[in-house]
This record gives C-alpha cells, sequence and structure tokens, in this order.
C-alpha cells in the first residue's frame, strides 16, 4: 500500500539538485526580507531616529574602508544601495536559480516514471489485464504523472520557500520586540494545525473520488472500444444513463462534501487571519505610543507580519492542491508497486535475452493447472508432440484446449506437472529468448494502427521484403493487398479498423510466418473466415505442414482433418488421440463432434 513516503520518493533520484533548487529559493524568500527591514531603517534615518546599532556599525566600518565620512547621507546611501541589490540586481538570477530547476526536475521525473510505468505495462501478468480494462489502467498512470509533473514545481518551488520565509519573519519580529513573536507564533501554530487536521479528513474523500473517476472513465473506454455493439443493440439511451449517473455521484462527492469543505476550511482561516493581523497592529501600536520600538521597527514588524500572514493563504492553496492530487499519485504508486511477471528482467537487460534453436519436440508432462486452486481446468495432461508433427486439439468450449497454449507460452505456471521442448523444462529457459521461438495467431488478431508492413514486420523487423511477400502468399494477404490504396504502406487504423475481420487473421497468420517459428499456433486463427478463404489458407498452409511443430486448435473440423494427431479435450482432460480417420473409426466424442458438424448442428 503506497504512502506519503512513496510518493515524496518519486523525486530521489534528484535529490541533490531538489535541495540546491529549494535552498536557493527558500534563500531568496528569505532575501526578500530586507527591503521591509531596511525601509524602516530608512525612515529612522530620515526621521532623525538612531539606526539599529549593528547596521550603524557596520554602515561605519564601510566609511572607514573607503575613506568616507559615516554621514546620514552616506548611511542612507549605502542603505538604497542595499534594496538596488535584492531587487534589481536579483531579479534575473532568481528564474535560474529556482525556477528552471523546479520545472527541469519535475520534467526529468515525468520522462522516467513513464518509462517505468510502460515497463510495469509490459510486464504485468495476463491475469492483472482480465481484471482491469485499458481505460482504467491508462487514466491511472496518466493522472498519477500529470499530477506528480505540476505538484513539484509549486511544493519545492512555492510552499517550502514561503515557509521558509514565515520562519524568517519569525526571527526578525522577535530580535525586534519577542511578545508580538510569541503571539505571531501560537497563531501560526494553531491555523496550520486546524488546516492539516481538515485536509487530512478531505483528503479521504479525494481517494473515494478517485475512484468515481477511475470507474467512470474505465466503462468511458469500454463504449468507445465497443461502440459497434452499443449501436448495434440500440443502448445508447442506457449507456448514457448509466455514465450520467457516475457522474452526478462524483458531482455531488466533489461540489457538495469536498469544495464546500474546503470553502469552510478557508472561511475560518481568513477570519482568523484577519484577527491576527488587527492584533499585531494594536500590539505593535502599543509598543511604538510607549517608546519600546522605534518608528521605523513599527513599520518593519507591521509589514513583516502582514507578509507572513499573507502567506498563509498560498499555503493553504498549495496544500489543498496537494491535498486534491494525493490520491492519484499515491494510485500511481500502487500501480509501480504490483508484482511483475516472468519476462520482467528482459526489458532491463535486453543483451542478456538467450537465443535457442529447437526441434519443436513438446511434451505436456503430468501436466494440471487451474485459475483457481479448487477449480481445476487442466488434469494430468501427457501429450508428446515430435518434431515438425502437426497436432490439432478440439473439444467443447471450455474443455481446456487454450489453457493448455497458455500455459506452453508461459503466461501461466503449471499447479503441478511441466512442460518440456527438447527435453528442458520450459520454466529453466530464459522466458523471452523462449518465447521468440514460438508464435501464435489467435482467434481475435491484435493490429496496431500503423501500416500493414509494420503490423507484418512487428515481431521480426529484420525481415526482408521478399520474405515478407513470402508469407503474404501463404497466408494469403496478397490477394487484398492489391486493393488497398497505399498497399503495404497502408494505414489499418486502430485496431486495424479499415480491415475486415478475415483480413485481420491473414495478417495475423503472414506475420506468425515471418517470426520463423520452432513452434506454431493457430488459436481458431481461421474462425473470421468463409468457407472459401479458409479452404484456400489450407491448402496454401500445406506448404508449411512438416517444416516445423503445428499445433492447432479449432471448432471447424474440417481444419484439422490432416493433422498428424487429433487429441480430444473434455473438462479438462485428454480422451481420445488418433488421426482423423482413426477417431472417427473408434466411434467416440470425435465421431460424434464430426457428425454434428456434417449434419449442420452446433457444436455444444
Amino acid at each position: 500500500m503506497a504512502n506519503l513516503q512513496d510518493v515524496v520518493h518519486y523525486y530521489r533520484s534528484y535529490w541533490r539538485l531538489s535541495i540546491f533548487s529549494i535552498s536557493a529559493s527558500s534563500l531568496f524568500e528569505v532575501i526578500d526580507l530586507v527591503v521591509p527591514y531596511t525601509i524602516g531603517q530608512l525612515l529612522n534615518g530620515l526621521s532623525n531616529q538612531p539606526l539599529d546599532a549593528p547596521l550603524q556599525r557596520l554602515i561605519d566600518q564601510i566609511a572607514t574602508t573607503i575613506g568616507q565620512d559615516s554621514s546620514r547621507s552616506f548611511g542612507l546611501f549605502l542603505l538604497l544601495s542595499l534594496i538596488f541589490v535584492v531587487t534589481v540586481v536579483r531579479a534575473p538570477i532568481q528564474p535560474w536559480l529556482g525556477g528552471w530547476f523546479h520545472w527541469d526536475i519535475a520534467f526529468q521525473a515525468r520522462r522516467d516514471h513513464t518509462i517505468e510505468a510502460t515497463r510495469k505495462i509490459l510486464t504485468l501478468p495476463l491475469e492483472f489485464y482480465d481484471e482491469n480494462n485499458p481505460g482504467r489502467i491508462a487514466g491511472r498512470v496518466a493522472r498519477g504523472l500529470s499530477n506528480h509533473t505540476w505538484t513539484y514545481p509549486e511544493i519545492a518551488g512555492q510552499m517550502i520557500p514561503k515557509s521558509v520565509r514565515v520562519l524568517g519573519i519569525f526571527v526578525m519580529i522577535s530580535l525586534i520586540e519577542w511578545r508580538i513573536a510569541v503571539l505571531f507564533l501560537i497563531s501560526f501554530i494553531f491555523i496550520l494545525s486546524f488546516t492539516v487536521k481538515n485536509l487530512t479528513r478531505l483528503m479521504k474523500k479525494e481517494a473515494m473520488l478517485d475512484k468515481y473517476e477511475e470507474n467512470t472513465e474505465s466503462r468511458a473506454s469500454e463504449i468507445v472500444t465497443n461502440i459497434k455493439t452499443v449501436k448495434a443493440f440500440a443502448t445508447e439511451s442506457e449507456e448514457l444513463k448509466r455514465q450520467s449517473q457516475r457522474i452526478q455521484r462524483e458531482f455531488k462527492l466533489l461540489d457538495y462534501r469536498i469544495h464546500k469543505g474546503y470553502t469552510q476550511l478557508f472561511s475560518w482561516q481568513r477570519l482568523v487571519i484577519e484577527a491576527s493581523v488587527f492584533t499585531v497592529l494594536v500590539l505593535t501600536l502599543w509598543a511604538t505610543a510607549r517608546g519600546q520600538i522605534s518608528l521605523g521597527h513599527f513599520v518593519t514588524t507591521l509589514t513583516v507580519s502582514s507578509m507572513a500572514y499573507a502567506e498563509l493563504e498560498p499555503i493553504s492553496q498549495l496544500a489543498e492542491v496537494f491535498a486534491r492530487r494525493y490520491a492519484s499519485m499515491k494510485s500511481l504508486h500502487e500501480f509501480l508497486e504490483l508484482p511483475t511477471g516472468t519476462d520482467a528482467a528482459s526489458l532491463d537487460h535486453p543483451d542478456a535475452v538467450r537465443h535457442y534453436q529447437f526441434t519443436g519436440k513438446v511434451h505436456f508432462e503430468n501436466l494440471s493447472f487451474g485459475y483457481q486452486a479448487d477449480r481445476p481446468v487442466l488434469q494430468n495432461i501427457n501429450l508428446l508432440i515430435e518434431p515438425n508433427q502437426t497436432v490439432a486439439l478440439v473439444g467443447r468450449s471450455g474443455s481446456g484446449k487454450s489453457t493448455l497454449v497458455k500455459l506452453l507460452f508461459r503466461y501461466f505456471d503449471p499447479s503441478s506437472g511441466r512442460i518440456l521442448i527438447d527435453g528442458q523444462d520450459i520454466r529453466q529457459l530464459d522466458v523471452t529468448g523462449y518465447r521468440k521461438r514460438l508464435a501464435i495467431v489467435h482467434q481475435e488478431v491484435d493490429v496496431f494502427n500503423g501500416t500493414v508492413l509494420d503490423n507484418l514486420m512487428y515481431g521480426n523487423p529484420q525481415v526482408s521484403m521478399a520474405e515478407v511477400e513470402s508469407a503474404c502468399d501463404i497466408a494469403r494477404v496478397t490477394e487484398f493487398i492489391r486493393l488497398l490504396p497505399q498497399g503495404y504502406k497502408t494505414i489499418v487504423g486502430e485496431r486495424g479498423v479499415r480491415l475486415s475481420g478475415g483480413q485481420r487473421q491473414r495478417l495475423g497468420i503472414a506475420r506468425a510466418l515471418l517470426m520463423h517459428p520452432d513452434v506454431l499456433v493457430f488459436d481458431e486463427a481461421t474462425s473470421s473466415l468463409d468457407y472459401e478463404s479458409e479452404r484456400s489458407i489450407q491448402l496454401a498452409m500445406r506448404s508449411i505442414l512438416g517444416t516445423r511443430t503445428t499445433l492447432i486448435i479449432a471448432h471447424r473440423l474440417s481444419t484439422v482433418r490432416e493433422a498428424d494427431q487429433i487429441v480430444v479435450l473434455d473438462q479438462g482432460q485428454i480422451l481420445e488421440i488418433g488421426s482423423h480417420s482413426e477417431l472417427l473409426h473408434q466411434g467416440g466424442i470425435y465421431h460424434r463432434l464430426h457428425t454434428l458438424q456434417e449434419t449442420g448442428e452446433l457444436l455444444a
């Protein structure tokens, strides 16, 4: 569970630069106090009242050093020169020693943590994405990074330096009249403690609001992704109603509880501040009238105390901003702390990825697995696939076919048993190097928003154009490439929206072939094709059958007739193994499924 310490550690890589920039900004805030003090001393000089003893000694020493008379005019000149230095001379220096570094640190941190968040997205286990949709993940990362970026310059560049200025004012007033300084300190402690207490309470409500907003953004992302389904089922009004309810819930929490809470807090705070300023005025005036402090000290004390109380409002506003952003920043750190998958190390050390070459002999040995411990999906699977053999997995939906492939790709590890490739337990292999020797064509092919050629070369950017064209011929991609306005350079759109389902799957088949894999998996790869396209691809793929180990998952049994072995799964167990003709002759489950499809009935 992330906390305030994690949020602060967001900038720990830049702590030296942070200390320097915060110290410089704080120093400039304290230097600002020289102006009201000097003006008070100028007022004493003009009214023929004595200057402060330490200041007078300094003026006398400077006059002696340069051979000048320590006259009133000379003292006024030095005081005016001091004001010139801390205002005019300082003006072009401060933005570079303070402002530049605050934003430089924030931008560097955004760059580094955006890379870290991307690394986390790429290495989280698949089950995380089964529970969280893209809108929820992207929203959490984007809000956290953005709020961190904008918060640092405000906290480091304003809130901390302004707090140091208030401390400097307390010291200055203490040197002039300690009784006023005590009142000043008590009022500040009272105001700040009450403010922090109320902000802590409001931060809990902000965390609740952050969850509400995350849910709303998540649903909005789903609506956009599935907009065709929404329109096809004419559920626009229902979706609008549900989103309106979510937005109304956010509004009530934000406006009537959070914003109202901030307004009440700052109304009370302003009342106490104005009362404190008035009290300081009365006490300072009383001390001046009694001759306890000079007229110059009266002006200085009143000016700097007003400056201090005036800083309370921006400090409180910055604290409010931090409170509003804290929940999303904490949520980002919780995301970054999630445990990664088995392939995380390869991102940090890509040169250490092992390069393998397999014959393609795969052995599932006493394999069992369940997504939940008490609900096994696969039970005691024993299956040997020889090199270059074509094996088909068939069975009802939910029988465990796709789960077996997920275990082969090490998306999950088995509960018991093991998977061997060329006699090696795949858990002992470098997972990235191992997966590079496999290729899969899913039932729903993922297509990136780029050109056709970009998508074809996604897994293997080093392939030649001749290899691309050869793979496209086999997968029948060439047939529709000619119809595209810019051929291979045609932009396919978000999720390949400009391609039909069949075209996307043929593109996926060509992309898999370009990996030159030792094991090639087709997971319902022809399910979106019409029978004519499916048949043409089956004929074309005969040229690759026997050249590498091929695993085919299919509901259409016409796709698997030519497989060397057909494995029939049911309720996570292997019930039948054999060729097409052998299984038909046995008259078991495969024969029944084949008969149902031949007669046009649906596969159960």
